[in-house]
């Protein structure tokens, strides 16, 4: 995996690099292999997966198909960030 850093960015980088981590399963991975896993409980959870994966596959056809309606959006809210207002607003610097 490589990630090239453009203009010494370091930050945007490191968004870059763990947005494409996180894409991998990398996390995920690292957060399994954490502790032992019985080969019984990994049979089972991967079985688990694969029945998930299938659903998921089969609910996706349905909708395509117009067997199934799709599911409802949430409509997104738009001003949600907390607004920064300056400290000093008479145009002199703030004393502190």
């Amino acid at each position: 995996m490589q990630v090239f850093v453009r203009d010494n960015n370091v930050e945007q980088a490191l968004r870059v690099l763990k947005k494409k981590m996180q894409r991998e399963g990398v996390f995920r991975e690292m957060r399994r292999r954490r502790f032992y896993e019985k080969p019984s409980d990994r049979a089972t959870r991967e079985k688990a997966d694969a029945i998930r994966r299938l659903r998921k596959l089969a609910r996706k056809q349905a909708i395509r198909e117009g067997l199934i309606a799709a599911p409802v959006k949430k409509p997104r809210k738009i001003g949600t960030r907390p607004v920064e207002f300056p400290i000093a607003t008479t145009g002199k610097p703030a004393q502190g």
